[in-house]
């Protein structure tokens, strides 16, 4: 089947109906997840208190306790058919991992009979040496743990119940995600919680929340198919941009294409069964680019929901005929995607804190939150860039609506005029802050409209919208915890810091409010001086007045990384509990290695698609257009009637030679930088080569505009792009 072929029949793909369940989504929602009420249902009273006891205090969970636990889970599972179990786990490999067990074990009578006991709840040893560990652990070294969270509740997919871990090594560092975010998560409460005590001492815990906003691209799978760039590296490495694309945004928030309809549909169902509870769906400004985000959650449930359901949409979409791309960039000229990481901070009482509050006393305590997180993002600014950099997101920062590579904070006129207003006025001023405004459309029928107090900036990587801030840096494919661990850990520093300077405050006889808001001037001072900017984040002025600033402007993805092991950032982890410097310098390892391989993956497929597709097509039409021309000769004795078909020809010699020299050029320069032994310096030399790709991209997208339509070989971006 050729290329045209597949193009027409994914123009004809008939829709796969989605099975909808009978009922309300309340009816179902949870119904796979052995949640709050699955748990009064299985469990006994001794199992169930002790276990909400973990789960709500954090107070340690015994063997007898698990046992229990286990008793009740097993009993829930095997009413759902389930036969297998498996720790499921988030490895340094952006994905997920797991280790089916089947719950069967011997009867003492020559059978079998189905087993489940707090053991293997709580704890499996799977292979750890073939997991990146940045040199923790050595190939002949293969032994690591996964050990269950309480917090996570137990789910099941297929015939398996998922247990949900964290994943350590023989000596005890974290091999995962999960691990170093939930360490993060109990930084951030307990110093949010000291801070908190100022204003409601009967603050016991705070709560960090996650709302990710996952956008996508689905492409048919037959077109999938057809290009090795696309399946190899999940990006388009080559493709002469549509006359068409997003310029009219008619994409944009438009009616749902049926066949798309249908597949998210099938995810939401599927999604809510499980407890993930996806909220909104709809197109996204690119063609074939949508968006699903759920309601707000915390942290590291809605982290784990993150991880499940793109595990979940690779898995639906092959059901209706398409390929879910996760890469942040897959087509050049059109929007990447991104997923936007909504973050706040709550009580246990359930005030938000970064949400303006009902009277002079909650604004300040929203002020004291609102500015000591800007002040973290000032201190770590280049760090939590790292935290968000990789090959794939490289592509995608600075282009086409992504912020750029810097990290800047937007805070919207109200709050930029509330601050500055604060340095103004005494210590004792109670605060006032503006909320939502109603305006007229100007027509009779139309009601007012409440306008909120901030506006949005689709440039700024970390934004207040209102009530969080939106870090809008994030990678489509990215684990949310990256981000989210060094955001949480920053924030804690900085709340320990502020502490003590109110501390000071206070020892100097001064009442809170006041002791309070002369802590919080010179911090108010620096953010609006170096990291508040709520200009366009893409012109050349901003980069060279935030270089001015002292933000940090580095654009090499693995220079980037080493801000992981800078004193400042090891001070920062250490000092919170998150990571130790040994596993950070080990992450460095894997993220230099894991960048190393992508780029290596990435130029091998251009220079074997460049030599093997490209060229070969190129030369065919080359050979037809020479028979044209001698036949032509033949018969008119001369070539004044070839003039077009001359030309054509000059283009294909020589598109194909800058073809073959910078695609062996690419080939020489990585056997060169395979040579390098020091890892750092090999990723360096990578990225290099990263920077090779437009230039032999760029004859190869020319000859596709130059190649007979028919000849070329690999789906065009007006084909991948248009399907729908």
């Amino acid at each position: 089947m050729d290329r045209s072929d597949l193009v027409k029949e994914s123009f004809v793909r008939k829709e796969v109906p989605a099975w909808i369940p009978a009922g309300k989504t309340s009816d179902y929602f949870g119904e796979l997840v052995f949640d709050r009420k699955k748990m009064c249902k299985y469990l006994d009273a001794e199992s169930l208190h002790a276990l909400l006891d973990c789960i709500e205090g954090g107070k340690p969970l015994d063997r007898k306790t698990a046992d229990g636990v286990a008793r009740g889970m097993k009993e829930w599972a095997m009413e759902h058919g389930v036969t297998h179990v498996t720790h499921w786990f988030q490895p340094l490999t952006e994905g997920t991992a797991e280790k089916h067990d089947s719950l069967i074990d011997y009867d003492g009578k020559g059978g079998v009979i189905e087993t489940f006991d707090g053991k293997m709840l709580a704890q499996q040893e799977p292979d750890a040496s073939s997991f990146p560990s940045g040199g923790i652990r050595a190939t002949f070294e293969a032994r690591g743990y996964t050990a269950w969270d309480p917090t996570s509740p137990v789910f099941i997919l297929d015939d398996t119940l998922c247990i949900p871990t964290v994943f350590i090594s023989y000596t005890g560092e974290a091999l995962d995600y999960k691990t170093p975010l939930k360490k993060a998560l109990k930084a951030v409460s307990d110093a949010a919680v000291a801070v908190c005590k100022y204003f409601d001492p009967s603050v016991t815990k705070v709560y960090s929340y996650l709302g990710w906003e996952q956008e996508y691209f689905l492409v048919d799978e037959g077109l999938y198919a057809a290009r090795t760039d696309l399946m190899i590296t999940g990006r388009t490495l080559f493709g002469h941009i549509s006359s068409k694309n997003q310029q009219l945004d008619d994409h944009y928030f438009a009616a749902i294409p049926p066949r798309v309809a249908a597949f998210m549909r099938d995810l939401e169902i599927t999604g809510h069964r499980l407890g993930i509870p996806i909220k909104t769906r709809h197109n996204e400004v690119a063609p074939n680019q949508f968006e699903l985000a759920p309601i707000y959650g915390e942290t590291n449930l809605s982290n784990d929901q993150n991880q499940l359901v793109m595990n979940l949409m690779n898995r639906i979409a092959r059901k209706h005929g398409f390929v879910v791309l996760l890469h942040e960039k897959p087509f050049d000229g059109v929007n990447g995607s991104g997923k936007h990481n909504n973050w706040s901070l709550g009580t246990d009482k359930g005030t938000l804190l970064l949400a303006p509050g009902k009277d002079a006393k909650g604004n300040l305590q929203f002020v004291t939150f609102f500015v000591n997180v800007l002040a973290a993002v000032q201190k770590h600014n280049a760090l939590l860039k790292a935290s968000i950099a990789s090959a794939t997101n490289a592509h995608r920062l600075g282009a086409n609506e992504a912020p750029p590579a810097i990290v800047s904070a937007f805070l919207g006129r109200t709050m930029t005029e509330v601050l500055h207003k604060l340095l103004e006025v005494p210590s004792d001023t109670p605060i006032e802050i503006a909320g939502k405004k109603s305006k007229s459309v100007g027509l009779v029928e139309i009601p007012e409209v409440f306008v909120d107090n901030t506006d949005r900036n689709r440039t700024s990587p970390f934004a207040f919208t209102g009530n969080r801030f939106e870090f809008r840096a994030v990678g489509s494919c990215a684990n949310c915890a990256g981000a989210m661990t060094t955001l949480n850990s920053a924030v804690a520093e900085q709340l320990i810091a502020f502490k003590a300077a109110v501390d000071q405050e206070l020892a100097a006889g001064k009442k809170t409010n006041e002791a309070v808001m002369d802590a919080l001037k010179p911090i108010i001072k620096s953010v609006l001086d170096v990291v508040c900017f709520d200009g366009n984040g893409y012109t050349e002025e901003w980069k060279e007045e935030a270089k001015r600033r002292g933000l940090d402007v580095e654009t090499n993805v693995p220079k980037m990384f080493c801000e992981f092991t800078k004193p400042a950032a090891v001070e920062m982890f250490t000092k919170t509990g998150v990571y130790t410097q040994k596993e950070l310098e080990a992450r460095n390892e894997v993220k230099w290695e894991t960048y190393i391989k992508k780029v290596q993956i990435e130029a091998r497929v251009m220079e074997r698609m460049a030599l093997n597709h490209i060229i070969p097509a190129a030369l065919e039409y080359k050979a037809k257009l020479l028979q044209e021309v001698t036949l032509a000769k033949g018969i008119y004795g001369n070539l004044d009637n070839c003039v077009t078909e001359m030309r054509i020809l000059d283009d294909i010699n020589k598109y194909v030679e800058e073809v073959r020299i910078k695609a062996t050029a690419m080939m020489e320069a990585g056997k060169a930088a395979n040579a390098i032994e020091d890892i750092y310096a090999c990723a360096l030399a990578y990225h290099d080569i990263a920077e090779s790709f437009y230039d032999l991209r760029k004859p190869i997208d020319k000859l596709e505009e130059v190649v007979d339509n028919k000849t070329w070989p690999l789906p065009k971006y007006r084909e991948l792009l248009f399907i729908s």
